[in-house]
């Protein structure tokens, strides 16, 4: 075997972490079992002296690998550089594997595949790699922990030690098990840096062909690591090849230019207002420094190669929206991996078989080609089609959607032949009258706020400015289809493969119906809108996306079904509920125009509710409006002896739970953790619509809602302002994450600098940019390749109460997959988890103290045609019985101050909680 060295001068780096301090402690592999019992397959916890023997035994000699077969094949002559690259994308159960699973798909030509780091034993990953010869090069993911805990590290450390004769690239975590797998140690950086970007100096070599280097010179990366190599131990074997350029972290924001400005002189003139307001932002006191702890990080190891193997790491993410040549790192890579193969012999590259690596792909992955050949590189794009039979490898990667994904086996599902209902739509346009009848209040009030509004449901888009939202629709217990959805999480739930639950189902007529759904609510809901035909022509020249369906919320405790461990605590409310909504009213917020909807099996030739419908709007009087105002106001002057509200927990015991994320952070095993808590307030007997009409009015907002089920004694009065997921017409998936809020100010000029505070408070920025990353991997997992984009990044949006910081993330659905699968791709939203999600769900689940319960999940609409829109449950009063209830909380990162997060928590609670305290 033949490598060409770099240069000498990647043999000698600058002074970097760890050198000052030649007595740093190692740290120790994990000897507690984690929040939740957390232990991966194939791998047992191990004392901390003897963690390492658990996976290495010996540090292989290079080119001596016993008992192997490795290299028998590679000795004749040479081949043709390959056309596309097949890889193994190890991933150690991390938030942003997904981003990476796009930039190879795009870059390689063709999807990698992904295996999670625990599934497989040794000696199959053997098999895959070389007796079947179905990978040209190996990827190992980020991850929560340390590479030197095997329940973090999986496979991984066998990987970068025995197959010394294929290219692999480990980031993060990865680039921490390769230095780990060949001696050096793993040490607690001086700080934690999560969401936060360096400047880079590289060497040069190959990895950063076409990058510039040092500072200021356009190479920033973003990083999300508590732990580093300790570079005084980096063995003869391993070479530094990049490193930071200074001690100095910069927020997304302070990187930005104006450059994109066609014109010269508004370049200029935008340049000097923004160096203005950093300036002052800096002098001031809220300014978040980079150096909070008042220590010096000094020069980080950044970048390793083997000095003889295809083996390279990076301790950054190069997948990060906000990496600058990111890109180019996975290029560099993949030109690696051809050349290396170019250098090997022909027989046993060439006898690889293409046929059987694409069959392994993961049903949800694109299809980029059309159609499959065997004899290695031979294929052309044009020519290669996913496999669907039954080949080799079919079982390993069927086995893995299991393990993996939980939803996947909803992809590909056509309607039943059998059984399926042929639903026909009808409806009617009024042209400019919602403003003629009162608007959406007095709408829902004459039609719908009778008898207490029980069963009804009204997703209001309360706040239509600057085109937030555009659209309310409304409605209650309808004709014939409608039915009610009531769905429990059995006792069993806090095992994550005891996912199943009881269902009970209440028809238009009043029967009831209870099942227990073994493979839970998800795939129910799945099959039901799959069994739903109907002609698109029915809805065609409709502006909107929501025709009849399935509306209603999914709990946060529904997480089991999309892939956490278990739920710690069991919810009060039922995990899910939903209308079958038949007939429904929607206003058009822009135009000004009504529509109404009327939902019906297919051999049905009347639509009485419509014409009924038509003359209650045109009756309508706005004068209703104004009774309601004057009941709220007596209500509110004749309220006596109120009860406050009361928190789950202390302000003591909040902060000290703080202070727990903020070490799981510092020890690695999380980025990112969004802590809530509960308050609560016992009501007696209110009217909940009046208390929803109160709260509207205080707090408007884009995705609020109202929703009623009357036979669970249940109310939700919501003003969410966060979109969670969206799918139109068109097959284009949008997130809408918020992180980073703060309160309004009492003057303009002290408004206009809270706002600027929020927009570039590095704290908010670092929480933001993870959430965006974390959207974008959800999003990857279910969009074509190469359409997973962040067309707004870290805007702020002004409502009532509080200032936000929003992102948007766009992509094209996957054909083959279904809208419950892009659901369960993504549930619960990310911006009230954290990441890595699923150890940061469970992490908050030890911590917490009680259910969430509807609270972080989600309401909205699944339309009959396959198209969603759900929100965030945040800023909402759930009143179930005679108990109001308010969930709240915020994003713990690195650089959060136990103290302000306790104070941010309750602003979140003040909208939602005055208005309650208004009313009653």
């Amino acid at each position: 075997m033949s490598f060409t060295i770099c240069t000498s001068s990647e043999l000698t780096y600058p002074y970097v972490e760890g050198l000052r301090n030649a007595k740093a402690n190692r740290v120790a592999s994990k000897s507690f079992i984690m929040a939740g019992g957390y232990v991966k397959n194939h791998y047992v916890q191990a004392s901390c002296p003897d963690a390492r023997k658990v996976v290495i035994s010996s540090h292989l000699v290079p080119g001596h690998l016993e008992g192997s077969f490795m290299g028998k094949k590679w000795q004749e002559e040479p081949r043709k550089k390959l056309e596309f690259v097949r890889t193994l994308l190890i991933d150690n159960y991390d938030s942003y594997t997904y981003n990476i699973y796009q930039e190879l798909s795009v870059i390689n030509g063709l999807p990698p595949v992904v295996v999670r780091n625990d599934e497989y034993t040794w000696k199959d990953i053997c098999h895959f790699l070389y007796e079947e010869g179905a990978f040209d090069n190996i990827v190992i993911s980020p991850g929560p922990g340390s590479p030197t805990c095997p329940a973090d590290i999986g496979v991984c450390l066998q990987l970068l030690l025995q197959c010394w004769d294929i290219p692999i690239l480990g980031v993060c975590l990865g680039h921490q098990a390769l230095g780990y797998a060949h001696g050096a140690q793993i040490i607690h950086a001086s700080e934690p840096i999560h969401g936060r970007l360096s400047e880079i100096e590289h060497t040069g070599c190959k990895l950063f062909a076409n990058i510039p280097s040092g500072r200021n010179s356009g190479f920033k990366v973003v990083r999300y690591h508590s732990l580093v190599i300790d570079a005084k131990t980096l063995p003869k074997e391993l070479i530094p090849i990049a490193w930071t350029s200074s001690d100095d972290t910069l927020s997304f924001l302070e990187t930005q230019r104006f450059d994109v400005i066609s014109d010269a002189y508004e370049s200029e003139r935008q340049q000097e207002k923004f160096d203005s307001i950093l300036e002052r932002l800096k002098n001031g006191s809220y300014w978040s420094s980079s150096h909070s702890n008042g220590t010096k990080s000094g020069k980080v190891v950044m970048g390793i190669r083997h000095a003889t193997w295809p083996h390279y790491g990076v301790q950054f993410h190069p997948e990060s929206v906000a990496t600058t040549y990111g890109r180019q790192i996975f290029k560099n890579f993949r030109e690696i991996t051809k050349d290396y193969w170019l250098r090997m012999s022909s027989s046993f590259s060439s006898d690889r078989n293409i046929h059987y690596t694409v069959s392994m792909q993961l049903p949800h992955a694109s299809r980029l080609f059309r159609a499959v050949h065997t004899g290695g590189q031979s294929a052309k794009k044009a020519d290669v089609r996913f496999c669907g039979e039954a080949c080799s490898g079919g079982q390993l990667m069927q086995d893995a959607d299991k393990k993996n994904f939980g939803f996947l086996h909803m992809v590909n599902v056509l309607p039943p032949s059998m059984g399926a209902n042929f639903l026909r739509l009808k409806w009617r346009k009024f042209d400019h009258l919602a403003s003629e009848v009162g608007g959406a209040r007095n709408m829902f009030s004459e039609l719908y706020g009778k008898n207490k509004a029980e069963n009804t449901f009204w997703l209001d888009s309360s706040s239509t400015e600057k085109g937030r939202a555009r659209f309310s629709f409304m409605g209650g217990k309808g004709g014939s289809l409608w039915k009610q959805l009531t769905f429990r999480l059995s006792e069993d739930s806090e095992v994550a493969s005891n996912r199943g639950g009881h269902l009970l189902i209440e028809d238009a007529d009043g029967s009831t119906n209870s099942t227990f759904l073994e493979e839970g609510f998800f795939e129910y809901l799945n099959k039901e809108l799959l069994s739903l035909c109907h002609e698109e022509n029915d809805y065609e020249g409709l502006p909107f996306e929501f025709y009849g369906g399935f509306i209603g919320y999914i709990g946060y405790n529904l997480k089991v079904e999309c892939g956490a461990a278990s739920n710690y605590h069991k919810s009060t409310t039922p995990d899910a509920c939903f209308f079958f909504a038949d007939n429904l009213v929607v206003i058009d917020h822009h135009s000004d125009d009504v529509y109404i909807l009327s939902l019906h099996e297919g051999n049905t030739t009347t639509t009485p509710w419509l014409d009924d419908t038509e003359k209650k709007l045109v009756s309508l009087k706005a004068s209703v409006t104004r009774k309601l105002d004057e009941q709220n106001v007596q209500a509110v002057a004749s309220s006596q002896h109120k009860q406050h509200f009361h928190s789950e927990k202390s302000r003591e015991q909040y902060v000290r739970d703080v202070e727990k994320c903020l070490k799981y952070i510092k020890d690695g095993e999380s980025y990112e953790l969004c802590l809530t808590t509960c308050i609560r307030k016992t009501i007696g007997q209110v009217d909940p619509l009046r208390l929803y009409l109160h709260l509207r009015e205080k707090n408007p907002a884009p995705y609020a809602a109202w929703l009623n089920f009357s036979k669970q004694n249940l109310s939700i009065c919501s003003s969410s302002p966060e979109r969670f997921l969206r799918l139109d017409r068109n097959g284009v998936l949008e997130a809408k994450p918020i992180k980073g809020t703060i309160a309004r100010g009492v003057t303009l000029e002290e408004d206009e600098q809270l706002k600027l505070q929020l927009q570039f408070s590095e704290k908010d920025q670092a929480e933001n940019l993870m959430i965006v990353d974390l959207l974008r991997n959800d999003l990857g997992r279910v969009c074509e390749p190469g359409t997973v984009h962040v067309p707004h990044l870290m805007e702020v949006e002004s409502y009532a109460t509080v200032h936000t910081m929003v992102s948007t993330i766009r992509g094209k659905k996957q054909s083959n997959v279904s809208a419950v699968a892009c659901v369960k791709a993504a549930f619960p939203g990310g911006s009230m988890t954290g990441a890595p999600k699923l150890r940061s769900m469970e992490l908050l689940d030890s911590i917490e103290s009680c259910s969430r319960g509807i609270y972080s999940g989600s309401i909205g609409f699944f339309s009959y045609n396959q198209t969603f829109d759900l929100n965030i449950v945040i800023r909402t009063v759930v009143i179930h019985g005679n108990e109001a209830s308010i969930g709240a909380g915020g994003a713990i990162v690195a650089l959060s101050d136990p103290e302000k997060e306790y104070e941010e928590m309750i602003l979140k609670t003040r909208a939602p909680a005055n208005a309650v305290m208004e009313f009653q």
